[in-house]
């Protein structure tokens, strides 16, 4: 085999470049006698064969056959279709067939049992190393494969003992795998290919495959064109250009700003490269806004995409235990177009309820049970144990059948593609055997979705335009005729250290049998790296810190042999001055809301403001649905129970109060509120000695949760209406009680009633309850360590009368024009949703 070295040319750009591979190629092969149709030219990738046609079309006449060697390989006839138990290249059936055959092996079985996780591991490594070994037999011609075989087997054979004896082992039976397909690989017709003439150019190191068709040319005229650089010695004749951002976003900024740079500078196209695919996301959505064209050659995992989200979302609420933030997010996701699910939303946060079971269509209102039925038959064919793997897959199907069309969702036909939901589209193949034979529990279905929707890649369609970005690996923009190529992540963590082999092989079997070794791979992306250096301009950016450690530069960057220059951004600087805010004032147009509730007076009178967003704006921030449980949620519980309990009293009131709790907590996770219930049960006595003592004296439960409405304010106020909901009623000999359960602070409770003028909440109960005479009001605090304490408010009725009337006067006020002020004090500030609406940060700083 003849070498021609084919090195850097001060002032030569891709195009000429291409046109001195071209017209050496005509040389050469015109001094062999050899016709340029004759030949085949073998490029490392298949962008390299656009710009290589144009330059052999610019010198006329025949081309050679240009392409790569595994294009070659495809285009001479596809390996046959697999047979069951035979490798088929796809990973999840793969894992399958290799759960199958490592099925009754002693030396496997304690793993399988003690380590699930783990066991799922050692399969994916071990279609890992049966794949790579495929590859490594397919590059080897057909004559040898099976001394390469043999010799595979001495070198992999199993220690007896000592440290790696379970990956020896799974290694064994990787080989055995793939010793045992009889299938041809459709490399074997390359290998008996008789062209006039191979030419390769070797660019970016090895290609193990080129290399063996043409040490076995023999009697073929062979040429190797070496166009690697020695990053070490080439001296570019572009402009190198850096920039050190001090974090993520500043890159992304930048990394954009530069792409956006070159294109009015009329360099097109701009090579964008993906060496680090969170930080090409972000510049990706940056450009996308200033509306630039980008072609993505990389894609992005198919797990990524709204289509898997929306799949992923609707089989949590089918399989993973029926958690409520699930449902309500496939019923909310693009799969769920159409769907009016905010009542049943805004429901379930109302009441707590958390979990799929809890939901009963016989209580909830017409329209939102309507809604919650649909979505329960919409999943009821992925209810049930375990099945085949084709069964969930039919499953899923019939599941998604009736909802939105999967196929109009951004990654909508290539899941369909990846999970095979379609007319059995594996019938005749390997597939078929595999998916039938495969059980799997829900959860274990789940699992299997997720990673191959995460294995699984997705390309976007082109954007409308030619594209004047384009995304691709640092491998790829090797001889492409890029304007500039701008590099975000050229830092030691991303650029240049490269991750081991994966699979079950070292290093070393790995390089013995043909498969790139770690120092191969290495050099790879350096030889790489140094054809950047073809570009006019290539633009440098990398992060000057990883969270809160300093990030050097890539060590490749340091055997640059030129000076780098740096970046200049040509943004116009925005002032940093800061802005002073005044104190915020909501203008509330004269309006009232037509009903107040006890919490909206209080929201008044702590901060108008407040008020204006609670009450006027109607704002709140949504309860999350998955938290843990808190004490808040353990007061809604008791006071579920304690009226379950009153109403439904025997003679028995330890057994009822224990039903009671039971009946409640029915609806709840019993693992999430075992510290709750644990309290409930040190509070049970303590409560029903307190009650015995009251009933003692003739004071006696009349009623709980009692919804009440009053129109307390004269006029012009007179149509506004009063509404809240009592905790409980008391009838005694002295009048009547009103009784607000707390299990929270005693002594913030007394310090409120300490002045009573303070304390709203009872006295808004007390004007809902006529302010007469006779009336009493107090916290009922419940204490599962002290006790139960009553906190009478005295003179309620009194207080309420005083509240209507400051009512009155401030609402006049409100409806007059009146603004309502931001107050920005207390601790009212520290738990308040509306800060941001407000800015207190901002307006208190200035």
């Amino acid at each position: 085999m003849q070498d021609l070295n084919l090195g850097l040319v001060a002032g030569e750009d891709i195009a000429a470049f291409w046109h001195r591979v071209a017209g050496t190629c005509a040389d050469w092969l015109a001094a062999q006698g050899v016709p340029l149709r004759d030949a085949v030219l073998l490029l490392p990738f298949a962008q390299q064969i656009a710009p290589a046609r144009r330059a052999f079309l610019a010198r006329g006449g025949w081309q050679p056959r240009i392409t790569t060697s595994h294009s070659l390989a495809s285009a001479l006839g596809p390996t046959a279709l697999a047979a069951p138990d035979q490798l088929t290249g796809d990973a999840a059936i793969d894992a399958f067939t290799a759960d199958r055959l490592l099925a009754g092996q002693s030396w496997i079985e304690p793993l399988k049992r003690s380590s699930p996780r783990d066991y799922r591991v050692a399969l994916a490594r071990l279609v890992e190393t049966a794949q790579a070994l495929a590859r490594a037999a397919a590059q080897v011609p057909p004559e040898r494969r099976a001394a390469f075989m043999d010799e595979a087997r001495q070198r992999l054979a199993a220690g007896d003992a000592g440290p790696g004896v379970l990956e020896r082992a799974l290694t064994q039976v990787a080989l055995a795998w793939v010793a045992s397909d009889d299938r041809r690989p459709a490399t074997d017709t390359v290998f008996t290919l008789s062209p006039g003439a191979w030419i390769w150019l070797r660019v970016g190191g090895p290609d193990p495959f080129a290399q063996a068709i043409l040490a076995q040319a023999t009697g073929i005229p062979t040429l190797c064109l070496d166009a690697d650089l020695d990053l070490d010695r080439v001296t570019p004749t572009a402009r190198v250009e850096e920039a050190v951002a001090p974090d993520f976003e500043t890159l992304a900024a930048q990394a954009a700003t530069a792409v956006i740079q070159h294109l009015n500078a009329g360099r097109r196209p701009v090579a964008l490269l993906a060496q680090d695919r969170v930080a090409i996301r972000r510049v990706r959505a940056l450009l996308a806004r200033q509306g630039v064209p980008v072609h993505d050659e990389t894609g992005w995992t198919l797990a990524t995409t709204p289509a898997a989200a929306a799949v992923m979302a609707l089989l949590r609420a089918a399989l993973a235990g029926g958690a409520v933030d699930d449902w309500l997010a496939w019923m909310k996701s693009a799969l769920g177009t159409g769907w009016d699910v905010q009542a049943l939303e805004a429901r379930c946060r109302r009441f707590g309820w958390r979990q799929a079971a809890q939901l009963d269509v016989a209580t909830l209102p017409p329209a939102v049970g309507a809604v919650w039925q649909r979505a329960r038959r919409q999943l009821e064919p992925l209810s049930g144990g375990s099945r085949s793997l084709a069964g969930w897959l039919i499953a899923l199907g019939q599941a998604l059948s009736g909802l939105g069309s999967l196929v109009d969702v951004a990654g909508g036909e290539a899941l369909l593609e990846a999970l095979w939901i379609s007319r059995n589209p594996w019938a005749g193949s390997a597939h078929e055997a595999a998916l039938a034979q495969t059980r799997l529990r829900p959860d274990e279905f789940l699992a299997w979705v997720d990673e191959t929707l995460e294995a699984a890649q997705f390309e976007p369609a082109e954007e409308a335009g030619a594209a004047e970005v384009v995304i691709t690996p640092l491998a790829r923009a090797m001889l492409r005729p890029f304007g500039a190529i701008v590099l975000p992540g050229a830092d030691a963590a991303t650029l240049g250290p490269v991750n081991p082999q994966a699979g079950l092989l070292s290093d070393a079997d790995a390089a013995a049998l043909g498969l790139p070794s770690l120092a191969e791979r290495r050099e790879a992306e350096a030889l790489g790296f140094a054809q950047l250096l073809r570009a006019p301009v290539l633009t440098l950016l990398r992060c000057e810190f990883a969270g809160a450690e300093p990030l050097p530069p890539s060590p490749l960057l340091q055997r640059l042999t030129c000076a780098l220059t740096p970046w200049v951004d040509e943004r116009q600087p925005r002032s940093a001055e800061p802005q002073s805010r005044g104190r915020a004032e909501a203008d509330a147009g004269g309006r009232l809301p037509a009903a107040f509730s006890a919490s909206a007076i209080d929201a008044l009178r702590n901060c108008p403001y407040q008020f204006f967003s609670r009450s006027l704006l109607g704002l709140r921030e949504a309860d999350e649905l998955e938290l843990e449980p808190d004490k808040r949620d353990y007061g809604t519980w008791l006071h579920a129970v304690l009226k379950r309990f009153h109403e439904a009293r025997g003679d028995d009131d330890a057994t009822a109060l224990g039903a009671a709790a039971a009946a409640e907590l029915a609806f709840l996770d019993e693992t999430d509120f075992l510290p709750f219930t644990a309290a409930f049960e040190r509070l049970k006595p303590l409560y029903l000695d307190w009650l015995a003592e009251i009933e003692a004296s003739g004071q006696r439960f009349a009623a709980g949760e009692v919804d009440r409405e009053a129109r307390p304010f004269a006029a012009p106020l007179d149509g506004l209406l009063l509404k809240g909901r009592l905790d409980r009623i008391d009838d005694s000999p002295a009048g009547t009680w009103l009784l607000d359960y707390k299990t929270g602070d005693l002594k913030g409770l007394k310090d409120k009633l300490a002045v009573p003028l303070e304390d709203t909440q009872l006295a808004t109960y007390a004007l809902l309850s006529g302010a007469t005479d006779d009336l009493k009001a107090a916290y009922l605090v419940l204490d599962d360590g002290k006790g139960v304490t009553v906190l009478p408010h005295e003179k309620v009725s009194e207080t309420a009368l005083a509240l209507r009337d400051g009512l009155q006067s401030d609402l006049e006020a409100i409806r007059g024009g009146a603004l309502l002020p931001a107050l920005g004090e207390g601790r009212v500030c520290d738990f308040c949703e509306a800060r941001g609406l407000c800015r207190k940060d901002d307006w208190s700083a200035a």
